[in-house]
């Protein structure tokens, strides 16, 4: 499945890579795609958005289903 999310708080590269690195241990994570311009993070797997969301707002950034 593949879900998109708005991260308002990411600025930069940092916060991006920030995201990418909570993301990329998580378990049923395939990909993870930023679009920092938009400030959104796409990602496909087989892992709950609520999860997910939950994953990229503890890393700092709040997050909601786009």
């Amino acid at each position: 499945m593949k879900t998109q999310f708005n991260v308002e708080k990411m600025m930069c590269g940092g916060c991006s890579s920030n995201v990418e690195k909570a993301l990329a241990d998580a378990e049923g994570v395939d990909t993870v795609v930023v679009d920092l311009e938009n400030k959104t993070v796409t990602v496909e797997g087989d892992i709950d958005a609520n999860a997910i969301a939950t994953i990229i707002t503890d890393a700092g950034y709040p997050a909601t289903v786009a």
